[in-house]
């Protein structure tokens, strides 16, 4: 398993080059939005070459999430990476992961240090915490593809509308989603840190699933 990659050389380095580069499908293991979604009103394309509301991540039987139990092992196995984060990754105050599974990407934000290596959102230090976040991606419940990438793509307009005006769409390959934002991840264009950025996500978070903040 490998992982998705976002904004490479800034604080908002998501688990990634540290671990293994692909995932640039829809690991969301790493989301955690606070978000309900696509809001009446939102026109949204559907995905390219895609069947509408059923199409899945394609993920395995452990990834079903359709039990009380699923999500429990989900929700365990975020909790041994963060306890990994806090012991090796030496990131002590590393927020216990949500109620469903997913990190508090907004919390994890805020402790970012700007002016870091990044070990807060890349896996601790050197990636050291990539193991257990592996393991906690195998059991993340099975998501809807096409719910997922037009909830990224009403999300990106809404970015641009706000200001991030290179701010890309997602796309959709195999079935699986590849999240847009920044033009150029390995040389970032977007600051995510300015506060014209901020207030951006901020006006545009509630356009993410549950899950999904974090992804673009």
């Amino acid at each position: 398993m490998s992982f998705h990659t976002a904004s490479r050389a800034t604080a908002r380095l998501r688990l990634a080059t540290a671990v293994a580069a692909p995932l640039l499908a829809l690991c969301v293991a790493c989301g955690g939005g606070e978000g309900t979604g696509l809001e009446r009103g939102d026109e949204v394309a559907s995905a390219p070459g895609g069947p509408t509301a059923d199409r899945t991540s394609g993920k395995g039987p452990a990834s079903s999430g359709s039990s009380a139990e699923g999500k429990s092992a989900f929700y365990d196995a975020q909790l041994k990476y963060v306890r990994c984060m806090r012991t090796k990754g030496g990131v002590a105050d590393f927020p216990d992961p949500k109620l469903s599974g997913y990190l508090d990407w907004a919390r994890i934000d805020e402790i970012t240090d700007p002016n870091g290596s990044g070990e807060e959102q890349k896996g601790g230090r050197n990636g050291v915490c990539g193991p257990e976040m592996a393991e906690a991606m195998k059991l993340e419940p099975e998501r809807d593809a096409q719910r997922d990438y037009e909830s990224m793509l009403a999300h990106a307009k809404c970015m641009r509308e706000n200001g991030a005006s290179t701010f890309t769409n997602p796309t959709m390959s195999g079935g699986e989603v590849i999240p847009g934002g920044d033009p150029d991840p390995v040389n970032p264009t977007l600051d995510r840190n300015s506060p014209a950025y901020r207030e951006a996500r901020e006006a545009c978070k509630g356009k993410l699933l549950e899950g999904l903040d974090g992804m673009q």
